[in-house]
């Protein structure tokens, strides 16, 4: 069977948008936002916990990747429900392999790194643990949506265009930074980039199922399943 392209026809404002929205995401937002939640609550004169402050994040990050990505999101929903049981398949391929390379990956992981705990794991956890139902909306329903269409549907289906390897390995490796790098800066600690290790082989996986379904919704649904999961092991 002849492989589809995941990515063609995606606009021009959706290129260059979409440019600008994983800019945002990867590296602005993470720097910026407790600074403009801390404006937010000066001017309203009352604190938003951390429950609402992590909800607001998500849901204008989602509103944003809508909005910018309109017209590639309806075209993906269309090939989804055109094949959808194909893009399952992919999704279930998807998610063994994700969890037979992440056994081999971690074992890795663990003969490099033998004392240092994964911080955004621990993050995610102490989350669940104040706000399990809304944090499981972020983690499970709205995260997915935003980076696969980000690093998924955006920059490895652009770069695909003219350079498969190229296209795995930009996608894999910012994928993987996203995870890391805030905690590395914060703790002045660079050997904890080699944390990425862990975040390669999701990263790939999910290419690899974006491609092979041919629609963003195989690699949505695999991520949606993954962190599913991971959230219904810590309720």
């Amino acid at each position: 069977m002849a492989k589809r392209r995941p990515l063609t026809g995606m606009t021009q404002s959706e290129r260059l948008l979409g440019g600008v929205l994983l800019l945002l995401y990867l590296v602005v937002l993470p720097l910026t936002a407790d600074r403009a939640f801390g404006l937010v609550e000066q001017l309203m004169g009352w604190e938003l916990g951390e429950d609402v402050r992590n909800a607001a994040y998500y849901y204008v990050l989602f509103a944003l990747t809508v909005l910018v990505f309109g017209s590639f999101l309806a075209r993906a929903t269309r090939d989804f429900l055109s094949r959808i049981w194909s893009v399952l398949g992919s999704a279930c391929l998807g998610l063994a392999a994700f969890f037979g390379l992440g056994e081999l990956s971690a074992r890795v992981l663990g003969l490099v790194l033998t004392e240092q705990a994964n911080l955004n794991d621990a993050a995610i956890s102490a989350k669940v643990g104040a706000a399990p139902y809304s944090t499981a909306v972020i983690v499970v329903l709205l995260a997915p949506l935003v980076e696969e269409t980000l690093f998924r549907g955006y920059l490895f289906g652009n770069i695909r265009e003219f350079s498969r390897p190229a296209a795995y390995a930009a996608s894999s490796l910012l994928f993987a930074l996203l995870h890391v790098w805030q905690f590395a800066a914060v703790n002045h600690s660079w050997t904890y980039l080699l944390q990425m290790l862990q975040y390669l082989v999701p990263g790939l996986v999910m290419a690899w199922t974006y491609e092979r379904s041919g629609t963003l919704w195989g690699s949505v649904l695999l991520h949606a399943a993954v962190n599913g999961l991971a959230v219904a092991a810590l309720l």
